[in-house]
C-alpha cells in the first residue's frame, strides 16, 4: 500500500508538470489501495498568494483527484516543526549559528575565488575541543543541521537508480530562519514522515534536495520513503517549457475547452508508456501505471497530440456531459428539443468545447453577415431562382420533413431534375442558413432547425446577399 502526496507552494498557478507528478502519484496510490493527500507548502508568507491556494485546489476538483486526508498547511504546523528542531538541538545534532549576512558572503566570495564549490565551513559547528567564537550581540542565529562530514549519502531511485552524494555535497545546511520559521527542506522532511508518505514522486529539479532531506530523515530516526525523481517536460524544441509551449495554469486548459480526461491521459504519456497505446481511461491508467517504469529521459510536449486526444473525448463522452460542459461557455442547450441532433453533428469536427460551441452558434444562431468568398464563388445568376423552386418543394412536402433522411429524401430528386452538381445547391444553402460554406452537413442543419426556420433564412439570404441587381 503506497501512500503519496502532491505538495505545490501557493506562489502561483498550478501548472501541468505539477498536474503530471500529482497524477503519477494519484495513480500509484490508488493502484495499491493507498492514500493520495495534498499539503499546501505555505511556509513562505512573503510569496504566499490567496488565489493561488484556490486555483490549485480549483485545478484538483475539475481533474477529479481529490486528497484523501484533510488537506494540510504548513503555515498552521509551525508548533510542530519547532518541537522537532528544539529536540534536534537539545541532541546536538543541530547547532545555533550567529555568522552574520556579511560574514557569509565573505566566505562564499574567498571559496568562488579558489574555484571551490560554496559551502558554510563550519565555524559554529559544536565539536570535542573546539572552541567556538564569542557570541555577538547584534546577530540572531540561525540553526543548522549536523551534516555526515565523511562518507556518501545512498539511495535507491525508482527511476534514476542508484544515487550517491559524497558527504562533501552536503553541508551544515540551514533548518531555521533566524525569526525561528523552518525552512523547506526540514518541514518536507517532517511532513512527509507524519503524513505517514511511503513514496515520494517529485520532479527531478528536487533531486539535490534529496540528500538534505536524508540528513534529516536521519537525524530524527525516521524511515527513509522511496523516492522518484521524474525528468521535465520539454517543448518540442528539448528546451524548458514555457507559458508560449503549454506551461500555463492548469485552469486555463478548462477555459480553452478541453475536457479534464484529455489532460490526464496526455499528461500520463508524458514520460510513461504501454507499448503504443494512446488511449487510456482513469480505470486503465489505474490498471497499468508503474512508477518504476517512468522514463529515464525528458518527454516532449505536442500541442497536436493534447487535441487529438481532445477531440476524441468530445466524441465518445455522452451528450448530457457535453452539454453541461458547454454551460461553462455560455452555451445552453439544456431543454433545447434537437439538444442530441445538434451534439452529435457538431462536435464530430470539435477539437476544444470553444470550437464544438461554435459549431453550435454557427448553426442555431440567424446569420447576421454572410461570406464574401463563398457567396462570390457559388452564388450565380440563377441561385435565386433554383433556390425559389427548391423552396416549392420543401413546402409541398413539408408534412414529411422530420429528420435528415426525410430532407434528403426529397433533395436528390430535385437536383436529378434539374441536373444541378451538389454544390449548386448545397453551398448556398450552407450560406443562407450559417453564413458559410464550411458547415456540416445540410440535411442535418435543416432537420435542426425546422422547415419554418430553413425558409425564413434561405428568403432572408436571397433578399440581403443572393440579389446581384
Amino acid at each position: 500500500m503506497a501512500i503519496t502526496r502532491f505538495a505545490p507552494s501557493p506562489t502561483g498557478y498550478l501548472h501541468i508538470g505539477g498536474l503530471r507528478t500529482a497524477l503519477y502519484s494519484y495513480l500509484w496510490a490508488k493502484k495499491t489501495n493507498g492514500e493520495f493527500k495534498l499539503r499546501i507548502e505555505d511556509t513562505d508568507n512573503a510569496r504566499n498568494n490567496e488565489d493561488a491556494v484556490k486555483a490549485i485546489l480549483e485545478a484538483f476538483e475539475w481533474v477529479g483527484m481529490p486528497s484523501d486526508c484533510e488537506i494540510e498547511y504548513q503555515s498552521k504546523r509551525t508548533d510542530i516543526y519547532k518541537k522537532y528542531i528544539a529536540q534536534l538541538l537539545e541532541e546536538g545534532k543541530a547547532y545555533k549559528c550567529y555568522m552574520s549576512r556579511d560574514e557569509l558572503d565573505a566566505l562564499r566570495a574567498a571559496q568562488e575565488a579558489a574555484k571551490e564549490n560554496p559551502r558554510y565551513d563550519g565555524t559554529w559547528r559544536p565539536e570535542d575541543a573546539k572552541v567556538l567564537p564569542e557570541i555577538p550581540a547584534d546577530v540572531e542565529p540561525v540553526i543548522r543541521i549536523k551534516a555526515p562530514t565523511e562518507g556518501a549519502i545512498l539511495f535507491e531511485d525508482g527511476v534514476k537508480g542508484s544515487m550517491k552524494f559524497e558527504a562533501s555535497q552536503v553541508d551544515d545546511f540551514v533548518i531555521a530562519r533566524a525569526n525561528g520559521m523552518p525552512i523547506y527542506n526540514f518541514v518536507v522532511a517532517i511532513d512527509d514522515h507524519l503524513m505517514g508518505m511511503t513514496d515520494v514522486l517529485r520532479g527531478d529539479d528536487h533531486l539535490s534536495n534529496t540528500p538534505k532531506q536524508i540528513v534529516i530523515y536521519n537525524a530524527l530516526g525516521f524511515d527513509i520513503p522511496k523516492f522518484y525523481h521524474m525528468p521535465m517536460i520539454n517543448n518540442p524544441s528539448g528546451k524548458k517549457l514555457s507559458k508560449r509551449d503549454g506551461a500555463m495554469d492548469v485552469m486555463q486548459y478548462k477555459r480553452d475547452g478541453y475536457l479534464p480526461e484529455a489532460l490526464l491521459n496526455f499528461l500520463v504519456r508524458l514520460g510513461w508508456s504501454n507499448g503504443d497505446q494512446e488511449i487510456f481511461s482513469m480505470d486503465e491508467m489505474l490498471e497499468l501505471f508503474d512508477p518504476n517504469n517512468i522514463n529515464k529521459s525528458a518527454s516532449a510536449y505536442n500541442a497536436e497530440k493534447l487535441l487529438w486526444l481532445n477531440a476524441h473525448y468530445i466524441k465518445n463522452v455522452s451528450n448530457e456531459r457535453l452539454a453541461n460542459e458547454l454551460e461553462f461557455f455560455d452555451c445552453h442547450l439544456e431543454g433545447h428539443d434537437k439538444k442530441e441532433m445538434i451534439l452529435d453533428l457538431s462536435k464530430e469536427r470539435a477539437q476544444t468545447l470553444i470550437e464544438l460551441k461554435d459549431a453550435i452558434t454557427k448553426i442555431l444562431d440567424v446569420p447576421s453577415e454572410y461570406e464574401a468568398k463563398g457567396s462570390k464563388k457559388f452564388v450565380k445568376e440563377n441561385t435565386i431562382e433554383m433556390l425559389n423552386n427548391y423552396l416549392q418543394v420543401l413546402e409541398s412536402n413539408k408534412e414529411t420533413l422530420h429528420l435528415a433522411c426525410d430532407y434528403e429524401a426529397v433533395t436528390k430528386p430535385f437536383i436529378a431534375d434539374n441536373e444541378l452538381k451538389f454544390p449548386q445547391l448545397f453551398q448556398p444553402i450552407r450560406i443562407a442558413l450559417t453564413g458559410g460554406t464550411q458547415a456540416p452537413s445540410v440535411y442535418d442543419i435543416m432537420a435542426i432547425l425546422g422547415l419554418e426556420e430553413v425558409k425564413n433564412r434561405l428568403n432572408s439570404a436571397m433578399e440581403k446577399n443572393f440579389n446581384k441587381e
